[in-house]
């Protein structure tokens, strides 16, 4: 089940039509529901193909299994007052800067870890990843992660070896090359051999996303450089920013009940007409979509 597979050869790979793929993998997988053929864009069939190398029947597998997953995970549903316990410490955020490119950052920080539940983490993840993807910007595929262990302690650590299986096996089989970069800030050193026994479950090609970077060391503000505009970067990544990267709880938690209103108006096409009928629409953030596709 975690075994490594060998990429095709690149050769092979731009000899192959792209759009005529993308047309036979939407025939492949039939007909759809609503919300999952809202999810199957053809930007999204293209990223299914990519992760499996332009293999149509691989492509087909991996998909049909995320819309599965997708059908009982419901991972659109998921609202903020749900998960907003594990988010209290700011663990996981989304970051008020960029990368080079214009992609989302996400901080991931382990120092601030906070429950056991690895359900809790997975899930409180899932609905961050989620919220990134629809504040991507137009023609944006993928976002950065930027993974700070400044105070970490790996005994200290709550995080199970599972946790860590689990939330890499639903990035990289349900969310493929939605990821860019992996940058691991101060890692403590034991964290390569942890790495090391992590990677038997990471797909190489996330695998050679994860790049390492300490401060103080000049090839780690190089790879900072090339993948962040210093000068808007906080000091605390070798930036030149002063930006306040103080994780504030209650501010976050409007950000997130604002966005969970956005979400549900992109996912269900009733909440559009009845924001149309009645022009303005207060919606509790504990309000969840009940009524999935049939």
């Amino acid at each position: 089940m975690f075994q490594r597979w060998r990429g095709q050869n690149q050769h092979d790979c731009e000899t192959l039509d792209h759009d005529k793929m993308i047309k036979d993998l939407r025939v492949a997988i039939g007909p759809l529901s609503a919300r999952a053929k809202k999810f199957c864009t053809d930007a999204c069939l293209k990223r299914y193909l990519e992760a499996r190398n332009w293999k149509l029947e691989k492509a087909k597998k991996m998909l049909e299994e995320t819309l599965e997953w997708r059908s009982h995970y419901k991972p659109e549903e998921i609202r903020w007052d749900e998960v907003a316990q594990e988010g209290e410490t700011g663990k996981v955020s989304r970051a008020s800067f960029i990368d080079r490119v214009g992609r989302h950052v996400l901080i991931m920080r382990p120092e601030k870890q906070n429950t056991k539940t690895g359900d809790g983490n997975v899930r409180h993840l899932v609905y961050l990843i989620e919220n990134a993807i629809l504040n991507l910007p137009e023609g944006q595929e993928q976002m950065t992660w930027l993974i700070d262990f400044t105070g970490y302690s790996i005994n200290a650590s709550n995080i199970q070896l599972k946790t860590s299986q689990d939330i890499v096996n639903v990035l990289q089989n349900h969310y493929p090359e939605r990821l860019s970069n992996i940058i691991l800030y101060n890692p403590p050193k034991i964290f390569q051999a942890f790495l090391k026994v992590l990677s038997y479950f990471i797909d190489p090609k996330t695998y050679l996303k994860i790049k390492f970077a300490y401060p103080n060391d000049k090839a780690s503000v190089q790879l900072m450089k090339s993948c962040f505009d210093i000068e808007n970067l906080p000091s605390e990544f070798e930036g030149k920013a002063n930006l306040n990267l103080k994780y504030n709880h209650e501010e976050f938690s409007k950000l997130m009940d604002e966005e969970d209103i956005k979400t549900a108006k992109f996912w269900d096409s009733r909440m559009i007409l009845m924001m149309r009928q009645r022009q303005t629409v207060i919606v509790s953030p504990q309000w969840n979509l009940k009524h999935y596709d049939k």
